[in-house]
């Protein structure tokens, strides 16, 4: 299991924690945007590791990326709202799958210009 596979899931699994104690205080709004965004980082991860292409394999890494641009969104709002619980250190641990994933769309798309694919 890849590094980015075995984080996003970990990550994921602090997610739901963050959630439930979203849920208790009654923030559904946040809770449902957050948990759904996320848990679908990893799940795009996860389903980018048997792609039907390059191409397949780079757009889910994308959608991946665009899954932590929301998460970080909700975090922030939830670490700057004197109204939602502090995520603690899930920012920190979002920063670094955010720099993975786009290592890893970078390469890939630069692998795939290589190849002329």
């Amino acid at each position: 299991m890849s590094v980015i596979v075995k984080k996003s899931y970990s990550f994921g699994l602090r997610i739901i924690e963050f959630c439930h104690i979203l849920e208790k205080e009654q923030r559904y709004v946040v809770n449902f945007q957050l948990y759904k965004a996320g848990t679908s980082i990893g799940a795009n991860v996860r389903e980018a590791q048997n792609p039907h292409s390059r191409s397949d394999f780079i757009s889910k890494m994308v959608i991946a990326m665009k899954e932590v641009e929301e998460t970080e969104h909700w975090l922030l709002l939830c670490r700057d709202s004197p109204h939602l619980p502090d995520p603690g250190t899930l920012i920190e641990e979002l920063s670094e799958i955010k720099k993975i994933i786009g290592k890893i769309i970078l390469t890939s798309k630069k692998n795939a210009r290589v190849m002329g694919k």
